[in-house]
This record gives C-alpha cells, structure tokens and sequence, in this order.
C-alpha cells in the first residue's frame, strides 16, 4: 500500500516558510539502494543484507517476489513458538508499533506493506506454520483489490485465502480471519472504487470461516463510515489506521484469538 507515500507528497506542498521550520517529509518511494546477490542458484543462506530493501525493490521484485527473505532471521530467533502469528499486509505490519501491549504476550507480527494474497501464501508455511503457533490471524486483501500485484479476480483472492486456512487447520492452528478494512478510495490508485468489492469479499470470507472451523473478526462493521471508507481521524490516508484505529480494532481481535484459541488442537 502507497498512502503513506501521497501523504508525504502532500506535504511536500507546504508552504516554503512552513517547510523550513518541519523536518524533511520521506520520500516515495523510499531509496532504492543496490543489493548484491550473495551468489546464485540453490545455496544454504541465498538471502542478503535486508537493509534498505522494502517491497518494491529491484531486487526483492527480481529475486524474492514472497520476500521470504524478511523475516527468515526473525523466525530462526525466536525462543519458544509464540500464542499469536499476525501476517497479512501493511495494516498488520504497521499494528505492531501502534499496538505494543497487543504483540507483548507472546504474538509475532510478521506483515508486508505491499504485498498481495498470493506472495503471503507464498511464505505462510514458513512464517506461520514452522512457527508452530495456537492462532494465525490472517487479514489480507486490501492490495489484491488494488492490483498491486497485477490483474486477478475474487476466486483467485478466494483460492489463496482458503489455501491458508486449510494449512494451518492441516496443523492444529486456530484460525482468525480478519476482514479487509473500509476502503472507499485508494490513494495510489485513485480511479478504483473497492467499496462494494470490500463488502462482497467480506461477506465470503465469514461463510468461509464458518465453513472452515475458523473465527471471523469484524472490523469493517466498527470502523466503515457512509461510504464504505474510514474516517481520516482513525486513518488519515483511509488506508492505514493510526492508533485511534487500532485501538478500535484491538478488542475485536483479542475476542476473536480467545476463541480461537479454543477451537486449535491441544499442545
């Protein structure tokens, strides 16, 4: 997702008396900076420095269209198997900072700005089963409905989505499936309009999750305003919540991995 991005291009309209007196806004897209392969072919660490990379890197584009490399050092790291694994988008990725008491008991945020459901299930098994977590709270397809990975359709987004949850359900983990937020604009692709398109989605993944043994968490309904978007005071680009947002969403999760904690298989 780019809406940070039309934010600091906006800013960058302030007046020059203004500017001087407000740090320099972040560019879009971020620098860019060459990656050196650490070889090529099949090798036991093909993954380089990740500094300075972000979704849309030349290199990540070329070489890790998953980005599994991400959080491949992360998941090695981790002491025990954590109670909760986040993974889905820039929403879950942003959660973390904004939510630290949420990730404080034993969740994991592992979230990509950018990315689509098919390079999610492309690393799911890797930053999500061999987690051996009780609960993956799923929540992606805002950037689906934007294209970002280019044209795809609803049974495509649906194929992916079930793709997941059948995993991790093969697995003994609980499933929450979180709804894609409100979005009646985005901003760097101003001429779609996903409002309906979020609804209708919605709708299936919660037959979905009734059919499928998982837990549906309802975030549209508590955040949507008139237009099927978000208001800008809990998400000033109406994409990406701010921690109004968040805290709005925070006990619907809690719920929702409560009782899906419940539903996963004993360890």
């Amino acid at each position: 997702m780019k809406g940070k991005g039309v934010l600091a291009a906006l800013a960058l309209l302030a007046s020059p008396a203004l500017a001087q007196n407000q740090p320099a806004a972040p560019s879009w897209p971020p620098p860019s900076p060459p990656v050196t392969a650490p070889g090529d072919g099949m090798m036991d660490k093909p993954c380089p420095d990740q500094s300075g990379l972000w979704f849309g890197h030349p290199y990540v584009l070329k070489n890790d269209w998953g980005w599994e490399c991400r959080y491949q050092e992360a998941d090695k790291q981790l002491a025990a198997s954590p109670r909760v694994v986040f993974i889905g988008d820039s929403i879950t990725e942003n959660w973390v900072p904004f939510a630290p008491a949420l990730f404080a008991g034993g969740a994991v945020g592992r979230g990509i700005g950018g990315q689509t459901s098919p390079q999610i299930l492309v690393r799911f098994y890797q930053d999500v089963v061999r987690l051996r977590p009780r609960v993956v709270h799923i929540m992606i397809g805002t950037n689906d409905l934007a294209g970002n990975t280019g044209p795809n359709s609803p049974a495509m987004y649906q194929n992916h989505v079930m793709a997941m949850v059948d995993i991790a359900r093969a697995n003994g983990i609980g499933v929450v499936l979180g709804s894609i937020l409100p979005a009646a604009k985005f901003p760097w692709k101003p001429a779609l309009n996903p409002a309906k398109q979020v609804v209708m989605l919605n709708a299936w993944l919660r037959d979905l999750a009734r059919a499928r043994g998982a837990v549906y968490a309802d975030y549209h309904a508590a955040l949507a305003n008139a237009e099927g978007g978000l208001n800008p005071e809990i998400a000033p680009d109406g994409i990406h919540p701010n921690a109004k947002g968040y805290a709005l969403m925070e006990p619907i999760t809690r719920a929702a991995i409560a009782e899906a904690e419940k539903a996963a298989a004993p360890r």
